[in-house]
């Protein structure tokens, strides 16, 4: 495929961190619009977690896909096939070259988170973690959330500012419900008057989701009971 078809095929990774494969953990981290991936290395630097491997792929001219992520899907086209691909062949590469899938943390921001959620529900599997920090499946309100599979209790933080100028409180809480319908074990914080951003208590979140994760064994998943929903 074709830049036209396929714009972020091709486009630059950044890493950090040790060697995936021999890393306690691996994380995909997903920059928002008009972002980079070497912003979301300095959000692998704050969590300070020096055995966790860190992989970014870039989007091509700064986004993944140009129009809002509650346009119809058909206008985000081909930039979101685009986008949903490049994440999967990530995950998939890191599969191949040995790190479990249930080893594989993800991580987005605003898009990206949008990103990152669309895509696990799409791929459902054991994923060791998934962070979405303000943001939502994709999608115009009313579209039909029917996914095939299970994500077999992968422990899910969804962190959202409320309200949110770009990603309404009520997308998160219904990404949420799906996720926990698909099996997933969620934890989601709104964040009343906070700005469109990533603060210190989503930090800690994500860190100790990376931290229990880490502390697994390569063969070992994860039982953890079910998080309240809590509004700070």
């Amino acid at each position: 495929m074709d830049s036209e078809t396929d714009p972020h095929a091709g486009q630059p990774l950044v890493q950090a961190g040790p060697a995936p494969r021999s890393a306690a953990a691996t994380l995909v981290l997903v920059h928002g619009r008009g972002g980079d991936a070497e912003d979301m290395l300095d959000l692998y630097a704050a969590l300070d977690l020096e055995k966790l491997a860190a992989v970014a792929p870039q989007a091509a001219e700064n986004t993944w896909y140009p129009h809002s992520f509650q346009a119809p899907l058909s206008a985000n086209q081909p930039w979101l096939d685009s986008a949903l691909g490049r994440i999967k062949w990530l995950v998939d590469e890191l599969i191949s070259g040995g790190v479990p899938a249930h080893k594989i943390a993800l991580l987005g921001f605003s898009q990206g988170a949008c990103l990152v959620a669309e895509f696990v529900v799409r791929n459902p599997r054991r994923y060791g973690g998934v962070m979405a920090l303000t943001g939502g499946l994709i999608g115009p309100p009313g579209t039909e959330r029917s996914y095939i599979g299970s994500l077999e209790g992968t422990p899910v933080f969804l962190g959202t500012s409320d309200p949110d100028a770009h990603v309404p409180v009520e997308r998160v809480e219904e990404t949420s419900q799906v996720l926990t319908d698909l099996g997933a074990v969620v934890e989601l914080r709104r964040y009343p008057g906070m700005a469109h951003t990533v603060n210190e208590d989503e930090l800690s979140a994500c860190r100790n989701l990376l931290q229990n994760l880490m502390e697994l064994p390569d063969s070992t998943r994860d039982e953890i009971s079910k998080p309240e929903e809590k509004d700070l």
